[in-house]
Protein backbone atom coordinates (compact mmCIF):
# COMPACT_ATOMS: atom_id res chain seq x y z
CA UNK A 1 0.00 0.00 0.00
CA UNK A 2 1.31 3.45 -0.94
CA UNK A 3 1.12 5.60 2.18
CA UNK A 4 3.10 8.66 1.20
CA UNK A 5 1.12 11.78 1.98
CA UNK A 6 1.83 15.50 1.75
CA UNK A 7 1.45 17.65 4.85
CA UNK A 8 0.84 21.39 4.49
CA UNK A 9 1.90 23.83 7.22
CA UNK A 10 0.63 27.43 7.19
CA UNK A 11 2.80 29.62 9.43
CA UNK A 12 1.46 33.17 9.48
CA UNK A 13 1.09 36.37 11.46
CA UNK A 14 -2.32 37.58 12.59
CA UNK A 15 -4.08 40.90 13.02
CA UNK A 16 -7.09 42.13 14.99
CA UNK A 17 -9.23 41.72 11.85
CA UNK A 18 -10.90 38.30 11.97
CA UNK A 19 -12.02 38.40 8.35
CA UNK A 20 -8.53 39.35 7.21
CA UNK A 21 -7.02 36.43 9.14
CA UNK A 22 -9.47 33.95 7.68
CA UNK A 23 -8.74 35.23 4.18
CA UNK A 24 -5.00 34.85 4.76
CA UNK A 25 -5.45 31.34 6.14
CA UNK A 26 -7.53 30.28 3.14
CA UNK A 27 -4.91 31.74 0.83
CA UNK A 28 -2.33 29.63 2.65
CA UNK A 29 -4.48 26.52 2.33
CA UNK A 30 -4.86 27.14 -1.40
CA UNK A 31 -1.13 27.58 -1.80
CA UNK A 32 -0.48 24.36 0.10
CA UNK A 33 -3.03 22.52 -2.06
CA UNK A 34 -1.36 23.84 -5.22
CA UNK A 35 1.91 22.41 -3.88
CA UNK A 36 0.25 19.01 -3.49
CA UNK A 37 -0.84 19.02 0.15
CA UNK A 38 -3.30 16.34 1.28
CA UNK A 39 -3.64 17.55 4.88
CA UNK A 40 -3.22 21.21 5.88
CA UNK A 41 -2.71 22.34 9.46
CA UNK A 42 -3.29 25.91 10.62
CA UNK A 43 -1.80 27.43 13.78
CA UNK A 44 -3.56 27.80 17.11
CA UNK A 45 -6.39 30.39 17.23
CA UNK A 46 -5.53 31.62 13.74
CA UNK A 47 -8.62 33.82 13.28
CA UNK A 48 -7.45 36.47 15.74
CA UNK A 49 -4.57 37.89 17.66
CA UNK A 50 -3.48 35.70 20.56
CA UNK A 51 -5.89 37.40 22.93
CA UNK A 52 -4.87 35.37 26.01
CA UNK A 53 -2.03 37.80 26.73
CA UNK A 54 -4.60 39.81 28.72
CA UNK A 55 -7.68 39.05 30.82
CA UNK A 56 -10.40 41.00 29.03
CA UNK A 57 -14.07 39.99 28.89
CA UNK A 58 -14.42 41.70 25.50
CA UNK A 59 -12.38 38.88 23.99
CA UNK A 60 -15.15 36.37 24.64
CA UNK A 61 -16.93 37.99 21.68
CA UNK A 62 -14.37 36.26 19.44
CA UNK A 63 -15.77 32.83 20.32
CA UNK A 64 -18.12 30.87 18.08
CA UNK A 65 -19.99 27.61 17.89
CA UNK A 66 -18.19 24.54 16.51
CA UNK A 67 -19.47 23.49 14.08
CA UNK A 68 -20.35 27.01 13.08
CA UNK A 69 -19.45 29.85 10.70
CA UNK A 70 -15.71 29.15 10.46
CA UNK A 71 -16.09 25.41 9.98
CA UNK A 72 -18.73 26.02 7.31
CA UNK A 73 -16.38 28.34 5.43
CA UNK A 74 -13.45 25.94 5.70
CA UNK A 75 -15.57 22.89 4.84
CA UNK A 76 -16.33 24.48 1.49
CA UNK A 77 -12.62 25.11 0.92
CA UNK A 78 -11.72 21.54 1.93
CA UNK A 79 -14.29 20.13 -0.48
CA UNK A 80 -13.25 22.42 -3.33
CA UNK A 81 -9.55 21.58 -2.97
CA UNK A 82 -9.87 17.96 -1.84
CA UNK A 83 -7.73 18.52 1.27
CA UNK A 84 -8.13 17.79 4.95
CA UNK A 85 -8.06 20.97 7.09
CA UNK A 86 -7.07 21.15 10.77
CA UNK A 87 -8.48 24.39 12.17
CA UNK A 88 -7.89 25.72 15.70
CA UNK A 89 -10.76 27.93 16.92
CA UNK A 90 -12.16 29.63 20.02
CA UNK A 91 -15.28 27.62 20.85
CA UNK A 92 -18.36 29.00 22.58
CA UNK A 93 -20.09 25.94 23.97
CA UNK A 94 -22.70 27.83 26.00
CA UNK A 95 -23.00 31.16 27.79
CA UNK A 96 -20.00 31.36 30.11
CA UNK A 97 -18.47 28.09 28.83
CA UNK A 98 -15.63 28.25 26.33
CA UNK A 99 -12.95 25.92 24.99
CA UNK A 100 -9.75 26.10 22.96
CA UNK A 101 -10.81 23.69 20.25
CA UNK A 102 -9.55 22.27 16.96
CA UNK A 103 -11.97 21.11 14.27
CA UNK A 104 -11.05 18.56 11.61
CA UNK A 105 -12.62 18.77 8.15
CA UNK A 106 -12.22 15.89 5.73
CA UNK A 107 -11.26 16.19 2.07
CA UNK A 108 -14.92 16.03 0.99
CA UNK A 109 -15.81 18.88 3.33
CA UNK A 110 -17.32 16.64 6.01
CA UNK A 111 -16.96 17.80 9.60
CA UNK A 112 -15.24 14.90 11.38
CA UNK A 113 -15.35 16.31 14.87
CA UNK A 114 -13.31 18.35 17.31
CA UNK A 115 -10.69 18.08 20.01
CA UNK A 116 -10.82 20.34 23.05
CA UNK A 117 -7.48 21.33 24.54
CA UNK A 118 -6.89 19.34 27.70
CA UNK A 119 -3.99 21.20 29.34
CA UNK A 120 -4.68 24.89 29.96
CA UNK A 121 -1.74 27.16 30.94
CA UNK A 122 -1.75 30.18 33.19
CA UNK A 123 1.51 32.10 32.90
CA UNK A 124 2.50 35.70 32.23
CA UNK A 125 1.29 36.45 28.71
CA UNK A 126 -0.66 33.18 28.52
CA UNK A 127 -3.73 33.66 30.71
CA UNK A 128 -5.69 30.82 29.14
CA UNK A 129 -7.42 29.69 32.33
CA UNK A 130 -9.34 32.97 32.25
CA UNK A 131 -10.90 31.95 28.92
CA UNK A 132 -10.88 28.19 28.50
CA UNK A 133 -12.46 25.29 30.34
CA UNK A 134 -10.25 22.17 30.10
CA UNK A 135 -11.33 19.74 27.42
CA UNK A 136 -13.80 17.02 28.35
CA UNK A 137 -13.83 14.97 25.14
CA UNK A 138 -10.65 13.09 25.98
CA UNK A 139 -7.92 12.48 23.44
CA UNK A 140 -9.06 12.03 19.89
CA UNK A 141 -8.09 10.51 16.57
CA UNK A 142 -9.77 11.31 13.28
CA UNK A 143 -10.15 8.97 10.31
CA UNK A 144 -9.47 11.25 7.37
CA UNK A 145 -9.27 10.33 3.70
CA UNK A 146 -5.49 10.27 3.81
CA UNK A 147 -4.50 9.14 7.32
CA UNK A 148 -5.67 8.53 10.86
CA UNK A 149 -4.51 11.66 12.64
CA UNK A 150 -4.26 12.80 16.22
CA UNK A 151 -4.62 16.46 17.20
CA UNK A 152 -3.29 18.08 20.37
CA UNK A 153 -2.99 21.82 21.04
CA UNK A 154 -0.03 23.93 22.19
CA UNK A 155 0.37 23.40 25.97
CA UNK A 156 -0.61 19.75 25.39
CA UNK A 157 2.72 19.39 23.58
CA UNK A 158 4.68 19.35 26.84
CA UNK A 159 2.91 16.25 28.16
CA UNK A 160 4.15 12.82 27.03
CA UNK A 161 1.00 11.24 28.45
CA UNK A 162 -1.14 13.09 25.89
CA UNK A 163 0.96 12.05 22.91
CA UNK A 164 1.23 8.46 24.18
CA UNK A 165 -2.50 8.02 24.62
CA UNK A 166 -3.25 9.58 21.24
CA UNK A 167 -0.68 7.32 19.56
CA UNK A 168 -2.09 4.25 21.36
CA UNK A 169 -5.48 5.15 19.89
CA UNK A 170 -3.95 4.60 16.46
CA UNK A 171 -2.86 8.07 15.36
CA UNK A 172 -0.45 7.81 12.43
CA UNK A 173 0.55 11.50 12.61
CA UNK A 174 0.40 13.88 15.59
CA UNK A 175 -0.49 17.50 14.84
CA UNK A 176 0.12 20.40 17.24
CA UNK A 177 -1.44 23.76 16.32
CA UNK A 178 0.52 26.23 18.46
CA UNK A 179 0.89 29.85 19.58
CA UNK A 180 4.09 30.38 21.54
CA UNK A 181 6.86 32.93 21.50
CA UNK A 182 9.47 34.92 23.35
CA UNK A 183 8.79 37.59 25.93
CA UNK A 184 10.23 40.75 24.37
CA UNK A 185 11.21 41.92 27.84
CA UNK A 186 13.63 38.99 28.13
CA UNK A 187 17.09 40.30 27.27
CA UNK A 188 19.07 37.07 27.68
CA UNK A 189 19.50 35.44 24.24
CA UNK A 190 20.52 32.16 25.88
CA UNK A 191 17.16 32.01 27.64
CA UNK A 192 15.35 32.55 24.35
CA UNK A 193 17.36 29.80 22.67
CA UNK A 194 16.77 27.39 25.52
CA UNK A 195 13.04 28.00 25.49
CA UNK A 196 12.70 27.35 21.78
CA UNK A 197 15.00 24.32 21.89
CA UNK A 198 13.01 22.82 24.77
CA UNK A 199 9.77 23.31 22.82
CA UNK A 200 11.15 21.59 19.75
CA UNK A 201 12.94 18.85 21.66
CA UNK A 202 9.94 17.74 23.71
CA UNK A 203 7.86 17.32 20.57
CA UNK A 204 10.59 15.49 18.71
CA UNK A 205 10.76 13.16 21.68
CA UNK A 206 7.06 12.36 21.22
CA UNK A 207 7.85 11.31 17.66
CA UNK A 208 10.60 8.99 18.88
CA UNK A 209 8.73 7.51 21.84
CA UNK A 210 5.64 6.75 19.79
CA UNK A 211 7.14 5.95 16.40
CA UNK A 212 5.03 8.52 14.53
CA UNK A 213 5.56 11.71 12.57
CA UNK A 214 4.94 14.93 14.47
CA UNK A 215 3.82 18.19 12.85
CA UNK A 216 3.92 21.44 14.82
CA UNK A 217 2.58 24.71 13.36
CA UNK A 218 3.30 27.99 15.14
CA UNK A 219 2.59 31.65 14.37
CA UNK A 220 5.03 34.48 13.70
CA UNK A 221 5.04 38.23 14.32
CA UNK A 222 4.93 40.45 17.36
CA UNK A 223 1.74 40.79 19.38
CA UNK A 224 1.93 42.99 22.49
CA UNK A 225 4.96 41.70 24.44
CA UNK A 226 5.13 38.37 22.65
CA UNK A 227 7.43 37.75 19.69
CA UNK A 228 5.97 34.56 18.28
CA UNK A 229 8.89 32.44 17.23
CA UNK A 230 7.53 30.46 14.30
CA UNK A 231 9.91 27.56 13.87
CA UNK A 232 7.17 25.23 12.66
CA UNK A 233 8.51 21.78 11.86
CA UNK A 234 7.94 18.19 10.82
CA UNK A 235 9.81 15.38 12.57
CA UNK A 236 10.01 11.75 11.50
CA UNK A 237 9.59 8.82 13.94
CA UNK A 238 13.26 9.01 14.93
CA UNK A 239 12.89 12.71 15.70
CA UNK A 240 14.85 13.89 12.67
CA UNK A 241 13.69 17.20 11.24
CA UNK A 242 12.26 16.89 7.76
CA UNK A 243 11.34 20.58 7.70
CA UNK A 244 12.10 23.56 9.92
CA UNK A 245 10.45 26.95 9.44
CA UNK A 246 12.03 30.33 10.03
CA UNK A 247 11.53 32.40 13.17
CA UNK A 248 10.26 35.52 11.45
CA UNK A 249 8.69 34.75 8.07
CA UNK A 250 5.22 33.73 6.97
CA UNK A 251 5.63 30.41 5.21
CA UNK A 252 3.53 27.80 3.48
CA UNK A 253 5.39 24.52 3.27
CA UNK A 254 4.39 21.08 2.02
CA UNK A 255 6.31 18.09 3.33
CA UNK A 256 6.00 14.54 2.05
CA UNK A 257 5.98 11.89 4.75
CA UNK A 258 6.03 8.12 4.30
CA UNK A 259 3.71 6.33 6.71
CA UNK A 260 5.07 2.99 5.51
CA UNK A 261 8.19 3.74 7.53
CA UNK A 262 6.29 3.66 10.81
CA UNK A 263 6.56 -0.13 10.81
CA UNK A 264 10.32 0.09 10.28
CA UNK A 265 10.87 2.54 13.11
CA UNK A 266 8.59 0.73 15.53
CA UNK A 267 10.12 -2.68 14.84
CA UNK A 268 13.69 -1.36 14.97
CA UNK A 269 13.17 0.24 18.37
CA UNK A 270 10.11 -1.65 19.70
CA UNK A 271 8.99 0.61 22.53
CA UNK A 272 5.38 -0.48 22.25
CA UNK A 273 6.39 -4.13 22.58
CA UNK A 274 8.42 -3.52 25.73
CA UNK A 275 6.13 -1.19 27.62
CA UNK A 276 5.55 -2.49 31.15
CA UNK A 277 1.95 -1.43 31.47
CA UNK A 278 1.68 -3.46 34.70
CA UNK A 279 4.12 -1.06 36.39
CA UNK A 280 2.65 2.32 35.49
CA UNK A 281 0.00 2.81 38.17
CA UNK A 282 2.01 5.64 39.68
CA UNK A 283 1.46 7.82 36.65
CA UNK A 284 -2.11 8.40 37.83
CA UNK A 285 -0.90 10.14 40.98
CA UNK A 286 -0.23 13.88 41.15
CA UNK A 287 3.06 13.16 42.92
CA UNK A 288 4.47 10.05 44.57
CA UNK A 289 5.23 11.26 48.08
Amino acid sequence: MIMKINIGLVQMSCSANVEENMTKAIKGIREAAEKGANIVCLQELFTSLYFCDVEDHENFKLAEAIPGPSTETLSAVAKELGVVIIASLFEKRAAGLYHNTTAVLDADGAYLGKYRKMHIPDDPGYYEKFYFTPGDLGYKVFETKFARIGVLICWDQWYPEASRITALMGAEVLFYPTAIGWDTNETDPNMNREQYNAWQTIQRSHAVANGVHVVSVNRVGREADQQFWGGSFVANPFGSLLYLGSHDQEEVHVQEIDLNKTEYYRSTWPYLRDRRIDSYDGILKRYID
